[in-house]
């Protein structure tokens, strides 16, 4: 168990100075503790695309310096006079938001990630105090009680973190959707995403098949649980699967042809977008009227799903293949991110971040 000592307003951090600079050892501010607040010192922190598009502000602009980083696990080093859902010592994790207005329809409903006002970030985002959030390259965070994970103790400490952006990004629409048993679901991409979506979807008794660019990843593909395995570079890929899916889980986040994935799918089948390209993608909507097709996007999932996602991994022994880095890697782990070579997620060890 790792404790670097007493609760410091000021923490270490690693942070991006402008769209076009890498990411530098800095220190940020941490809010005292709260009566709902718990503080959690981080363990360690995966890295998502997700980080990388915003620092770069493919998204649009951001405030700089900007502190990314949403899968985060750690430890519970202090807790609110209020606070009942965790206690010191407590393995956590926080996820890609940190707060929502708790009143919509949405978040009444366990849909926090789609709350009507807009969720809080847990980095770039406007908090309750007017500052903007920052994420988990560093060695502290402090959370709002409600939007802390408990991680079981059969999910290693390392692998736990991609599990709460990659796991729930692919783990709520498989769900959503009923993957399972009798369904014909298709992951494309084999990335930090994609290799999620194949253990889960295998988990829940789909029958999966991998369309990746190409055959490199197919060993372990179809050592994740994928059933087939196809390469999109193949044109006649797309010719003998016609009208073959139920569902098609999107993860990458680079421009592909819709149109020529919607083809795929069987009768009321559905295509869901869970990667996010930096620009607009064309849709030709006659596609998706055969075969009473539908085109979706899905994101995270509310916090009552996340941990419905923590223990199903749990119990079935899911776990991200995950490739440790030192902080003075990250810019590294960036490029290699963005010219695919990882397999599959870096995770950072928030110990250096000290």
């Amino acid at each position: 168990m790792l404790f670097f000592g007493a609760l410091l307003r000021t923490v270490n951090a690693y942070a991006a100075p402008s769209a076009t600079e890498d990411l530098v050892p800095t220190t940020i501010e941490r809010r005292d503790v709260g009566p709902k607040d718990v503080e959690i010192e981080i363990a360690y922190a995966g890295i998502c695309h997700s980080d990388i598009h915003t620092v770069r502000g493919d998204w649009g602009p951001q405030h700089y310096p900007l502190t990314v980083g949403h899968e985060i696990v750690g430890v519970v080093t202090e807790v609110g006079a209020e606070v009942s859902k965790h206690k010191v010592g407590d393995r956590v994790g926080v996820g890609c938001m940190v707060n929502s207005c708790r009143e919509c329809e949405n978040c009444k409903a366990g849909e926090e990630q789609y709350c009507l006002k807009g969720n809080t970030g847990t980095y770039g985002a406007k908090d309750r105090d007017g500052s903007i959030t920052q994420g988990g390259y560093s060695t502290h965070v402090v959370v709002d009680e409600d939007f802390v994970l408990r991680v079981p103790e059969s999910i290693s400490y390392e692998s736990a973190a991609p599990l709460l952006c990659a796991g729930i990004t692919t783990y709520s629409p498989l769900a959503h959707w009923n993957a399972g048993p009798g369904k014909k679901v298709a992951v494309v991409g084999m990335g930090g995403l994609g290799h999620m979506a194949v253990k889960i979807a295998h988990a829940m008794g789909a029958e999966v098949t991998v369309l990746s660019q190409t055959l490199s990843k197919k060993e372990d593909g179809l050592k994740f649980g994928a059933d087939h395995y196809y390469a999109t570079n193949d044109e006649q890929t797309f010719k003998d699967l016609r009208n073959t899916f139920d569902l098609i889980i999107n993860t990458v986040s680079a421009p592909i042809d819709l149109n020529s994935y919607f083809k795929l799918l069987t009768l009321d089948g559905t295509f869901v977008s869970v990667g996010a390209p930096g620009e607009p993608l064309p849709v030709t909507v006659f596609t998706l009227f055969s075969n009473r097709r539908s085109f979706a996007g899905s994101t995270i999932g509310g916090i009552r799903e996340t941990q419905e996602m923590l223990d199903f991994c749990a119990e079935h022994g899911i776990e991200p293949e995950t490739e440790l880095i030192e902080a003075n890697q990250i810019n590294d782990a960036y490029e290699r991110v963005l010219k695919s070579d990882v397999r599959y997620r870096f995770v950072i060890d928030a110990k250096t971040f000290a």
